[in-house]
């Protein structure tokens, strides 16, 4: 079992990674294990980081708001804007409660 700071466990077999993302096992297959290990580490820390920054422990939306952290990242670098001076804790709060917003207006419409 992972937990902060240490990698997500992993195990290599014929064309099939285990790894563990925020303590859930998946198989996954590639063509290169390592880097399908280095995508898993790179989850698995970024949704650690969300827990930690917002004390969510539902993994569901955790999944979600590290996917649009994640999203985020990547129109950034498309954007050619350096991603290392993005403050992380303040945008996964800006982020999370922009998904608040959306959560609650289709909990009224719906």
């Amino acid at each position: 079992m992972a937990t902060a700071g240490q990698q997500p466990a992993q195990d290599v077999r014929a064309g099939s990674v285990r790894v563990e993302i925020f303590d859930q096992a998946y198989n996954l297959r590639g063509s290169d294990p390592e880097y399908i290990i280095g995508l898993a580490e790179y989850v698995d820390a970024k949704m650690r980081a969300v827990a930690e920054a917002t004390g969510t422990i539902d993994t569901g939306r955790l999944a979600v708001l590290a996917a649009i952290n994640i999203a985020d990242e990547l129109h950034l670098v498309r954007r050619g804007q350096d991603t290392g001076t993005t403050d992380y804790r303040k945008r996964t709060l800006e982020l999370a409660s922009a998904l608040d917003e959306v959560l609650c207006e289709e909990r009224k419409a719906g």
